[in-house]
């Protein structure tokens, strides 16, 4: 249990000080693909995870980007309703026997299709939400509508991308 928890928290810390320092700072195709993979916290927690933890935690991880980006409560509200969309995505993509305790919602444990199916619904939320807040208005709908669907699948990737490298990693201990 320590040792779950221990985890968590430098997970947390260690996506957190990759987005803040890394990745925001990269310039894709002159600013319209911006991956965040600090998402993938939420995406990754364990299926025990009780709702009203998951909810504090997305709000958690988002003042905690909102902190480094200066950009007062973008984030809070978005990682907060990726966090509501994960319950409910998780009720929704449910086995008949329920989820297994001993596992994460990762490719690993759940399969490549489940979970792009999961964290696409969860990432494509958090994007949507993120991008349409920063802009303030829906005049300019389908650039940033665009936009957040051309960042949510550089997200996906790089979920993805991170699963294989700690998964490999862990298997070769």
């Amino acid at each position: 249990m320590i040792a779950t928890i221990l985890n968590q928290v430098l997970a947390f810390v260690a996506l957190v000080l990759m987005q803040a320092m890394v990745l925001d700072h990269l310039d894709l195709a002159n600013g319209w693909v911006v991956p965040y993979l600090y998402v993938f916290f939420l995406i990754a927690l364990p299926f025990n995870t009780p709702p009203w933890a998951t909810l504090l935690l997305g709000f958690a991880l988002g003042m905690a980007m909102d902190f480094f980006t200066s950009t007062p409560g973008m984030h809070a509200s978005a990682c907060t309703l990726m966090a509501f969309v994960r319950l409910l995505m998780l009720r929704l993509l449910a086995p008949r026997d329920g989820y297994d305790p001993l596992k994460r919602p990762i490719v690993a444990h759940m399969g490549m299709a489940w979970y792009i199916t999961f964290a696409s619904a969860l990432i494509l939320a958090h994007h949507l939400w993120l991008f349409f807040v920063e802009v303030y208005r829906f005049d300019n709908f389908p650039s940033t509508f665009l936009r957040a669907v051309m960042s949510a699948a550089a997200t996906l990737l790089l979920c993805l991308l991170a699963q294989a490298l700690t998964t490999r990693a862990t298997r070769l201990q």
